[in-house]
């Protein structure tokens, strides 16, 4: 099986977490994202630097809802 990963540019002042929450939806993936890319060491990454990211999930979460009053 072939491993899903993409290949995204960051924006010029872009951080780590907000180029996932752009690319992926989400922040909770930066453990990974810093696992694909070990040489990312800046807080904000340089224009145009190519961050490996891991494919989307298929499903979107879903929040758990409580119901207060019925």
């Amino acid at each position: 099986m072939a491993d899903l990963t993409t290949i995204e540019p960051a924006i010029g002042g872009e951080t780590l977490d907000h180029l996932c929450w752009r690319t992926l939806g989400s922040a909770d993936a930066i453990e990974h994202v810093l696992a694909l890319n070990p040489r990312l060491t800046s807080v904000v990454l340089p224009e145009g630097a190519a961050v490996i990211l891991p494919a989307r999930s298929p499903s979107p979460r879903m929040l758990e809802t409580v119901q207060l009053w019925s």
